[in-house]
């Protein structure tokens, strides 16, 4: 999802590995232990938690999370909570990473000590406020300034235990006195619109009376409106309480400069701690020198007070590897040049002139340039020409069909990222039962006699694994059925090539097509679960073992290899695949490559079964199907699958409602104002919305994209929608009183129909300039590689050796093209950048004071202004 600018669409993902924690303080009992987890949060909304790791100072938590951030946020947050069975969960300490900063510490895993966690320093949103400032002169010649503070609305305020009722107090605080006033509160909103003023006087004296008289105050009669600030004459002596402590009849003249208004925001709590501290902002009066009025929005800071003085270290310390990536994508028409050429790649010739190939040649990693490629490819329905271009060069260069696709070349790499994309259903279907049966059962598995526990007996434990790993290669080589369309005809063109390459040896049809489905897809997926959405967090260690011995063993059983207990190192692999030495297996293995790599293969619509795409617990409204049941709100195990949506009580209950794919309309957000409820969405269908409370923005938004995905193709889909509820007769957002009037909002657009991803080509596009524009340097040194190749014929010069160049004048040609878009392009953001700096405020919605992220940029366009001058 992305973030509208003007003229641009912002994305934003992040790509986490959580590792582990190390030297946490001590539980303060006889067994010093504790039960840990981690959090992830945006401010300080969670959205994920890893397994709970039991009795350890220093867990492992070896968990991997990716997200698309659906909103701004100014922290990414780590939290280390200590489990409480009887109690709320403690926190031991955060990490707290602010978003200008991730680019720091991008892509490398770094330790980060603990900080301690209080409520003065948790906050999050903004305030936006206005003061205006009027000079009034007495009968008595006192002159008195009139403060008019308007808090008019916040934004993005955090919820605490589940709601958020904020009150804002606002108060002038100067040498000699403190004067405080208070809001409304704001019932279940985190977005809560006051549009209250207070008012202030502030004393002076005229310039030729400086002695000490009398204090009069007065305050002024005022009408208020929302646009403007309005004085009388009228007016009548009074003194605020508050004043200070000098004697009533002593006088000193303040001074604006030394006052400030102070803006303290509240959650109005029904416990008996009182109420949580949100956040404040400090203005001194001085803004008011140049101009009697000032607006502007302000980021919430933290109290003064509110770190303790804790040793660095005292906490223990996170390591963590941060991936943050921003898009900033144009329009579709800025990339035709340059996507265009990345498109035409599989019909250049040689394939090593194309843009897609060279993109492959200069970036460090391979699947830095695989994974927009593949994503490109497939948008446009061209992966598998691309793919089979790609790999029939590689063929053609290997020497011995043993080593066939077995480095970590550009063809590789793109076959991965395309399994893992296209193949995330087939692996759910095919393994998920399974995984989650072994992890569940804990049956003991172990066969190395080293590693025995007591009492463990190795036959028994020998005889577990080996109907786990004949269960598993039963459900791969029957699976072939399920197999995607685009990954067979990948299969079947790697097939073609490598036996025409090598046409003496007759397994290489086979060894092609196994050296991916089985290494590099099944096996790591068996391996590492959680990689692959098998499960929800890295296994334990004794399953993760389990695991990690029949992956061992698909792996040999997939590569048909001639000698297999040879290729095990450990002696006690080689005896325990003796129970495999038979041809059934070897059998089984070239049937189901057959099957997958056929040309003209059946299709698998015809034959799909029930898919469970997602699951979990989220929170519905009653839908009034009966005439006097109650519409309130109920906790509920949501499940979909690619033929129904359903809800039950519990996890594996019989379902209480369930939606057909094929009825559903629409899946859109429900704005906040309906329910005062946040990351609602609603599931139309011809009869009725069924409205949900997604657990956080990252999961509303997961349900949204998926949701919408399983039902873009059905016929009725709506082209209009209502994006509030209907309540008490009417739609909230139209006003229309009947419940069948059509909707008054268009949809949002609906994703791409190709196999069921949700790709955005420009996205992709972008990204892939970014990469060019990283390795210019390289692109540059490839040309004169092109230019060294063309005039001498000798021996290359050693930096242009990791360059293949086949043809050097068509490389030359599309070199030159590449540099070309990508400069152009270049020239657009930079343009951009320009007229953003031109016309952005400090202190607008979009930038609050305090935004430390636009000071940064407001700093290097500045430098770069002065240094084009």
């Amino acid at each position: 999802m992305a973030v509208e600018e003007e003229g641009l669409r912002v994305f934003q993902s992040v790509k986490i590995k959580i590792g582990e924690a190390k030297n946490l303080p001590t539980y303060p009992g006889p067994n010093k232990m504790r039960d840990c987890y981690c959090t992830v949060n945006l401010d300080q909304e969670e959205v994920f938690r890893t397994k709970i790791v039991e009795k350890s100072l220093c867990p492992f938590y070896g968990e991997d999370f990716y997200c698309e951030i659906p909103r701004s946020f100014r922290h990414l947050s780590f939290y280390i909570f200590d489990r409480d069975v009887f109690r709320r969960d403690s926190i031991i300490g955060k990490v707290a990473i602010q978003k200008e900063d991730l680019q720091k510490y991008h892509n490398r895993d770094t330790w980060f000590q603990l900080q301690h966690v209080d409520a003065d320093s948790e906050v999050q949103g903004k305030v936006h406020l206005e003061m205006r400032l009027s000079e009034v002169i007495t009968d008595t010649g006192v002159i008195c300034h009139k403060l008019a503070t308007r808090v008019l609305e916040c934004q993005g305020l955090p919820i605490v235990n589940g709601q958020c009722d904020p009150y804002a107090t606002v108060t002038l605080a100067g040498p000699y006195r403190s004067e405080a006033k208070k809001t409304k509160v704001k019932k279940k909103t985190n977005n809560p619109h006051f549009d209250e003023v207070f008012y202030f006087e502030i004393l002076h004296l005229p310039a030729s009376t400086k002695m000490r008289r009398h204090i009069f105050f007065f305050r002024n009669t005022q009408f208020y409106h929302p646009s403007c600030f309005v004085a009388t004459s009228s007016m009548h002596v009074t003194r605020p309480c508050s004043y200070s402590k000098k004697s009533h009849f002593d006088f000193e003249e303040e001074d604006v400069d030394k006052l400030e208004i102070r803006v303290d925001l509240w959650n109005a709590s029904n416990l008996k701690f009182g109420d949580e501290f949100l956040g404040e902002l400090r203005i001194p009066l001085k803004v008011l020198r140049q101009s009697s009025s000032y607006e502007a929005w302000y980021f919430l800071q933290p109290r003064d007070n509110g770190s303790k003085s804790l040793k660095p270290g005292d906490l223990g310390s996170l390591r963590l590897n941060v991936v943050y990536t921003e898009d900033h994508v144009f329009s579709s028409d800025y990339y035709s040049p340059l996507r265009d050429l990345l498109l035409k790649s599989a019909d250049v010739e040689p394939v090593s002139a194309s843009a897609a190939h060279i993109l492959g040649e200069v970036c460090r990693e391979k699947h830095e340039a695989a994974i927009p490629l593949v994503r490109l490819f497939l948008h446009y329905g061209k992966i598998v020409p691309f793919i089979s271009a790609i790999a029939n060069a590689e063929v053609k260069r290997t020497q011995d069909p043993n080593t066939i696709f077995r480095g970590n070349s550009l063809t590789s790499k793109c076959i991965d990222e395309t399994m893992k994309l296209a193949g995330m259903h087939y692996l759910q279907v095919t393994l998920k039962p399974i995984i989650e049966e072994i992890c569940q059962v804990h049956k003991s598995c172990e066969i190395d006699p080293v590693k025995l526990k007591d009492g463990e007996n190795l036959e028994n434990n020998m005889e577990n694994l080996r109907q786990y790993v004949d269960r598993i290669f039963n459900v791969i080589t029957k699976s072939g059925v399920s197999c995607p369309t685009v990954m067979c005809d990948i299969f079947f063109s790697l097939r073609e090539s490598a036996a025409k390459r090598f046409q003496g040896d007759l397994d290489v049809r086979y060894t092609a097509v196994s050296s991916f489905i089985f290494l590099r897809f099944f096996a790591p997926a068996i391996l590492s679960p959680n990689l692959f959405q098998l499960t929800p967090h890295h296994t334990d260690p004794q399953t993760s073992r389990t695991l990690t011995l029949i992956s061992k063993t698909i792996q040999t059983l997939g590569s048909l290899s001639k000698s297999k207990s040879a290729s095990f190192k450990e002696s006690y692999m080689a005896t325990f695949y003796d129970f495999f030495n038979e041809q059934k297996y070897a059998d089984a293995v070239k049937n189901f490559l057959d099957l997958i790599s056929s040309s003209g293969r059946r299709d698998h619509k015809s034959i799909e079964q029930p898919i469970l795409l997602k699951e979990g617990f989220m929170i519905k409204r009653a839908q009034g199907r009966k005439r006097f049941g109650m519409k309130n709100f109920k906790k509920r195990w949501f499940r979909l699958t690619n033929h129904e949506f359903t809800y039950q009580k519990s996890k594996g209950d019989q379902p209480l409602y369930s939606i057909p794919i094929e009825n559903i309309l629409a899946v859109e957000k429900l704005e906040e104002e309906s329910f005062k409820m946040k990351n609602m969405f609603q599931v139309i269908q011809p009869e009725r919305a069924l409205y949900i409370q997604a657990n956080n923005c990252v999961e509303a938004k997961d349900w949204i994209d998926i949701l919408t995905k399983v039902s873009q193709c059905n016929k009725k889909r709506l082209t209009v929608y209502h994006p509030s509820a209907y309540l008490n007769g009417h739609w909230l957002c139209c006003k229309a009183t009947c419940d069948t009037t059509p909707g008054c909002t268009p949809c949002t657009g609906g994703l791409p129909a190709n196999i069921q991803l949700d790709i955005d080509g420009d996205r992709e596009t972008e990204r892939i300039y970014s990469l060019f524009n990283l390795y210019m340097n390289k692109l540059e040194k490839m040309q004169e590689a092109c230019g060294s190749k063309s005039v001498y014929d000798g021996p290359e010069q050693e930096e242009y050796s990791t360059f293949i160049i086949d043809d050097p004048q068509e490389t030359y040609k599309t070199l030159k093209q590449i540099i070309a878009g990508v400069g152009a392009l270049e020239q657009e953001h930079a343009q951009y950048k320009r007229d953003k700096f031109k016309k952005t405020k400090y202190g607008s919605q979009e930038h609050p004071i305090g935004d430390k992220s636009f000071q940064s940029y407001i700093r290097q366009q500045s430098e770069i202004s002065a240094h084009s001058i």
